[in-house]
């Protein structure tokens, strides 16, 4: 045998997110064939108990806990990155979309071994041990405690008292149809640029949009939650019959659409994009190109079951987007001028 023989058979095969994320997927549809349950293994003496992976938790689409958990395996590469290093919120729905649901913020006694916890200090004085994202067992070990949407906070546990994004949320009333919504974020795509804001834009796979500034280090909360403020007034005043700023819904203007920029406090969550929604369809909170805002844009388009596919045919455009951070002497200049 070859020195050069030698060395290849001795070499370990690495093993990368994406072939992690295959060999998942294959245990979970295993498993969900021989009824259900059973039991995953990571590498390295990581496994999790996985259990009724058969149990339907999307009626209307007929989409199961084990699709479910297929789906975020499979999307793990794109989706880790985003919420690595950050505390999580939990909203579980352990009989699916059609049962009954609560939150979690705590990580609580019963975590499974393996899933990331680290004790944070909010600003409001808290001390608890929370969930921490960033990797797959962690991922699908809240998956299978009934979690569907994946909520994280604005900040990462190593800065947490630091904003790394700020969002403002499209929340249209019921009397406004989603094209309104478009015409309303093309309008604040303008504004953005005029002010030389770099932002990304997602559907809320519920029936808005998000908008989220990426912010430049040690961006604190307050600067944050102005950032936002200010722009959705840029956006009220210059569409005051279409946007409101307005959190009551009974005095807000028929057929407006807020422009929700509250959520930008630390310790407040938000959904991530590829996060799949508590709705019937499965819709996801998608990432999309802002040349795609048109009014032919449904949100119904992007679910479990197509996102996948879009994936592999647009990549990932959360991600580029996130790079391209917003300079500090940009947004000191919209809140001085503001």
């Amino acid at each position: 045998m070859t020195a050069a023989k030698k060395k290849a058979k001795t070499t370990p095969t690495r093993t990368t997110p994406a072939s992690l994320a295959k060999r998942i997927v294959e245990q979970l549809e295993a498993i969900e064939a021989d009824g259900g349950d059973g039991e995953l293994t990571f590498g390295r003496g990581e496994k999790l108990r996985v259990s009724s992976l058969g149990k339907i938790y999307f009626p209307d689409a007929e989409l199961t806990k084990g699709d479910l958990m297929r789906y975020y395996a499979g999307m793990s590469p794109v989706l880790l990155p985003i919420i690595r290093d950050r505390p999580m919120i939990l909203k579980r729905y352990p009989d699916g979309v059609g049962g009954p649901s609560f939150f979690q913020q705590n990580a609580g006694k019963t975590m499974p071994r393996g899933v990331r916890t680290e004790r944070i200090t909010t600003s409001g004085g808290d001390n608890a041990e929370r969930i921490i994202g960033g990797d797959l067992l962690t991922l699908l070990a809240i998956v299978q405690i009934g979690t569907i949407p994946v909520h994280t906070w604005q900040s990462r546990t190593q800065s947490h008292q630091f904003a790394d994004t700020t969002t403002i949320d499209l929340d249209p009333g019921d009397d406004v149809p989603f094209k309104d919504v478009v015409t309303l974020a093309k309008q604040i795509k303008v504004e953005l640029d005029n002010l030389d804001l770099t932002a990304a834009i997602k559907t809320s796979g519920s029936s808005g949009l998000h908008i989220v500034l990426p912010l430049p280090q040690r961006t604190t909360f307050d600067e944050a939650a102005l950032l936002a403020e200010r722009v959705a007034e840029h956006i009220v005043e210059s569409q005051p019959k279409r946007a409101t700023v307005e959190r009551s819904v009974r005095v807000r203007p028929k057929r407006s659409i807020y422009v929700d920029a509250q959520q930008n406090a630390e310790g407040k969550s938000v959904v991530a994009a590829y996060s799949v929604r508590e709705r019937a369809r499965a819709t996801v909170s998608a990432p999309i190109d802002w040349r795609e805002l048109r009014g032919t844009l449904k949100i119904e388009a992007f679910t479990l079951e197509t996102m996948p596919a879009r994936l592999r045919k647009v990549g990932d455009l959360w991600g580029e987007a996130m790079k391209r951070r917003n300079s500090r002497r940009t947004i000191d200049r919209v809140l001085d001028a503001s």
